[in-house]
């Protein structure tokens, strides 16, 4: 089983999202979980793991069956350094039990050019960082997703969850 998940903000804290689906190529999620969280930390640049991570780990709470991948929204490593980012700091949490894919919508300055991935027509790529997995392993699960759009369809609908669509 995969766990995508996904936090969206508003003034009255946040809500966490995380979809269980059956493997790469599903078309629907087999389990949703949404956590609302009141009170959530203040974004610091540079820091976004310290507002995004206890969300994460309130989903995770809730999630009672085997997970073999998490797929986050945003970056598992950034720039050229590969300094940890939310990704790796979730993979840290779990002590490396769980492979963590990071697909990203936005570059981080200096993301390698080997970490973009372009589906669909899109001329956009997304990022795509990885801990647990080689980036290419990593890229080639995101490619085989479903949806004929820059977005796997999975990730757009716990997206949209998370914002309240």
């Amino acid at each position: 089983m995969i766990l995508a998940v996904d936090v969206g903000y508003s003034e009255n804290g946040a809500k966490a999202v995380g979809a269980i689906f059956h493997d790469w190529e599903s078309e629907t999620i087999h389990k949703k979980f949404v956590v609302d969280i009141p009170e959530v930390e203040e974004y610091v640049p540079g820091q976004f793991f310290r507002r995004e991570l206890p969300c994460i780990e309130k989903v995770l709470e809730s999630v009672d069956e085997p997970i073999d991948c998490i797929v986050i929204d945003g970056h598992v490593s950034l720039g050229e350094s590969q300094a940890p980012g939310l990704g790796a700091k979730l993979w840290e949490k779990l002590n490396g039990a769980i492979p963590v894919i990071g697909v990203a919508k936005s570059a981080y300055l200096g993301n390698p050019e080997e970490a973009k991935l372009f589906r669909g027509q899109s001329t956009r790529p997304l990022f795509i960082s990885a801990k647990g997995m080689t980036l290419e392993e990593a890229k080639q699960r995101i490619q085989q997703m479903r949806g004929k759009y820059r977005l796997p369809d999975i990730l757009k609908l716990v997206d949209q969850i998370s914002h309240g669509y």
